[in-house]
């Protein structure tokens, strides 16, 4: 099967939303996605590098605004 990757990230991006917080450095999510998924949502800017101890990703300003758009666009009622 072929995979269309920007729906594959879309919907990520889109499910970090759930698992977001603030904290002193900003708007943070839980990580819990594919590490190539992570890789390509950085390069993308949505997100600073997932490649730390953390258990959680800093979004940026972009990736905030965007992934609380696609969760309610693809949530929402």
């Amino acid at each position: 099967m072929e995979i269309d990757e920007h729906k594959v990230d879309e919907m990520s991006l889109a499910l970090l939303y759930l698992t977001t917080f603030e904290d002193k450095w900003g708007v943070r999510a839980w990580k819990g996605h594919s590490w190539e998924v992570l890789d390509r949502l950085h390069q993308s800017g949505y997100i600073e590098d997932p490649r730390s101890k953390a258990k959680s990703v800093l979004l940026t300003e972009e990736g905030i605004k965007r992934s609380k758009a696609l969760f309610e666009k693809h949530f929402a009622k």
